[in-house]
């Protein structure tokens, strides 16, 4: 039997932290575009929520439209270790959520054109925001090679949506890629410039 000085000192029960990366921020980004995709959460409500760990609880304190978790829900969150976000993650995080609301339908023209093969309405939701968040990417991040765009969202496809969704993505996303680079439409700087 232990005393309650060694379940102190138990690891899970301390307060620890995460330093953020880019990868840890895109993945933030995907949870953020799939709660607004349907409109039922603001953006800035999400990202709050989802980079800062900041919620409303009570209904009574919650304006409309800003209530996130139920009050039975909040014993799951103790499981979350808080992260220490970088300015340069959490301004790349604000520009790519802003950059795929704003070319959400540019970006889906772009999926519908190269996705002619697939009924797409039968194509998995995650894995049409995943190509909107990798166009937003690929398009407002001059600094990010196209390659490493390509490669994180293929494997936030594998870890998150369908078996199969990582090689859809990758075969919709090599066609988008060319008609944005034919278009000008990808300026890549710096880093960005490796292959």
């Amino acid at each position: 039997m232990t005393d309650s000085s060694q379940q102190d000192d138990f690891p899970v029960s301390r307060k620890t932290t995460v330093r953020g990366s880019r990868h840890l921020s895109r993945e933030k980004v995907l949870q953020i575009l799939a709660a607004i995709d349907g409109g039922d959460v603001e953006r800035d409500v999400a990202f709050r929520h989802v980079f800062f760990r900041q919620f409303t609880f009570d209904a009574k304190d919650a304006p409309d439209g800003t209530r996130i978790l139920h009050p039975d829900e909040v014993h799951e969150l103790e499981a979350d270790v808080p992260i220490t976000w970088s300015n340069d993650d959490v301004e790349y995080a604000r520009t790519v959520i802003t950059a795929a609301e704003s070319g959400k339908e540019s970006s889906t023209a772009l999926i519908r054109k190269h996705a002619q093969n697939w009924d797409f309405e039968r194509i998995a939701s995650l894995d049409i925001i995943l190509m909107r968040l990798a166009v937003a990417e690929l398009t407002t991040c001059q600094e990010i090679p196209v390659k490493v765009t390509m490669n994180e969202v293929i494997e936030l496809a594998k870890r998150y949506s369908t078996d199969k969704s990582g090689t859809f993505i990758n075969g919709i996303l090599d066609a988008i890629i060319e008609e944005l680079k034919s278009t000008d439409s990808i300026k890549k700087t710096g880093r960005g410039l490796k292959p």
